[in-house]
């Protein structure tokens, strides 16, 4: 272990060779934890493309295994989600068992999230198309949360990062508004550039936010046992929920 990383090492595994999901992960965590942060190579955003992936997600949980991690995030909801909630259940098993490494993805993090916080409903907003959407959505009812909408705001998969955060947040109230609300705002995501409209969101809507990079880094604390709060990036980092039994 070295000195940097002396309350745990987290080993993350991105979708994309996108850069800013790092970054952000990093700076939410506190001092103390350190980051292993290795790549997979999605371009398109498909279907086919989440599935081809799975090796390559696989490859890598064996590396940051190997390097003594405490725990690992295969990050990026959509290439999981698209197994379904038993398929990917299952996988994350087999992992675990394999590596003898806890593991969670992005969707049983998100789904870990929303129960902490106690939501049963949620408002999705995506930077994907349609059918994909419907895709998400049956993820989140097939464990247990009504989806009143789930729906992409009209950008390129390689372009979601060069999204101002305003029209992101012009997006989601708009959906929320139309939808008549929910118990929960959920983001499905990692390549918007979003942060600093969680609190807004959360002032305006009076809804808490379920974002993927605060969820995680709640997540990776409470596993790594710790409990230090941050403020201005959403409730679940304000509070810092204990994870549901």
């Amino acid at each position: 272990m070295s000195f940097t990383s002396w309350r745990g090492i987290v080993g993350c595994i991105h979708p994309t060779l996108r850069p800013g999901s790092t970054e952000e992960v990093v700076r939410l965590l506190p001092e103390g934890v350190g980051v292993l942060s290795v790549h997979n190579d999605i371009r398109r955003g498909s279907v086919s493309e989440f599935h081809a992936v799975m090796k390559g997600y696989e490859e890598k949980v064996a590396m940051l295994a190997e390097q003594k991690c405490d725990i690992i995030h295969p990050s990026g909801a959509p290439p999981f989600m698209v197994q379904g909630l038993k398929g990917e259940a299952d996988l994350v098993r087999s992992w675990e068992e394999k590596y003898k490494v806890p593991i969670f993805t992005s969707g049983q993090n998100q789904i870990t999230a929303l129960k902490a916080l106690g939501a049963k409903s949620i408002i999705g907003a995506t930077y994907f198309p349609g059918d994909l959407n419907k895709t998400f959505a049956k993820y989140f009812e097939d464990a247990g949360i009504e989806v009143k909408a789930m729906e992409g705001i009209d950008v390129e998969f390689d372009k979601a990062q060069e999204l101002s955060g305003e029209r992101v947040y012009a997006f989601i109230k708009k959906l929320f508004l139309r939808n008549g609300g929910a118990d929960a705002i959920y983001m499905l995501g990692s390549g918007w550039r979003t942060l600093h409209i969680i609190k807004l969101l959360e002032q305006d809507l009076e809804r808490p936010v379920v974002h993927p990079q605060p969820s995680r880094v709640w997540e990776m604390m409470r596993r790594l046992h710790i409990r230090e709060p941050k403020q201005g990036f959403g409730v679940l980092l304000e509070t810092m929920p204990p994870l549901p039994a």
